[in-house]
């Protein structure tokens, strides 16, 4: 699971080990403090050497830049809300190959599979299994057939008879 960063913190810790090495603090003491491997105070001093505290400044995100702006994805929430028969598909089912077509049409950007998943997952959207119903499925003769053939077809059990003294025999 990724982690995030706080990159002004972060940056701020390099300052502070920038200015404490400036006064004459030996690097194993910076460390010390800063809670940090020496090996990271003389890093930082190396690249304080060379340019500066610009040098210490925060590197920004981390990993690839994303495939899809913010923009993008507003497009493909808005088109997965309209439903595949907007996007011309007979049924009203999404299904990895449509969202990835859908995207690749929207986007121009072509995902693989397991990406459109991820992007589902981080859009909030979850799997979801049709109801398995029939087109020609009739609700008011299934109520009909529940009301009155099946009491008349259903086998009553027959009544009960006295109970047995006997402890062994079935009653």
């Amino acid at each position: 699971m990724a982690r995030t960063r706080d990159f002004e913190t972060l940056e701020q810790r390099r300052r502070d080990a920038a200015t404490l090495l400036r006064r004459g603090v030996w690097p194993a003491e910076v460390a010390r403090r800063l809670g940090v491997s020496r090996q990271s105070v003389s890093r930082w001093a190396k690249t304080a050497a060379e340019h500066g505290r610009h040098g210490l400044r925060r590197a920004g995100r981390v990993g690839r830049t994303p495939r899809l702006t913010p923009a993008a994805l507003r497009r493909v929430v808005r088109a997965l809300k309209a439903g595949p028969e907007a996007q011309g598909y007979a049924t009203g089912l999404w299904n990895l190959p449509r969202v990835a077509k859908l995207v690749e049409t929207e986007c121009g950007v072509r995902f693989g599979k397991t990406r459109v998943w991820q992007l589902l997952r981080a859009l909030g959207w979850s799997c979801q299994r049709p109801t398995g119903q029939a087109r020609e499925r009739d609700e008011a003769a299934i109520r009909r057939w529940k009301q009155v053939e099946w009491p008349r077809l259903k086998k009553t059990l027959p009544p009960k008879a006295a109970p047995s003294s006997s402890s062994t025999s079935r009653g």
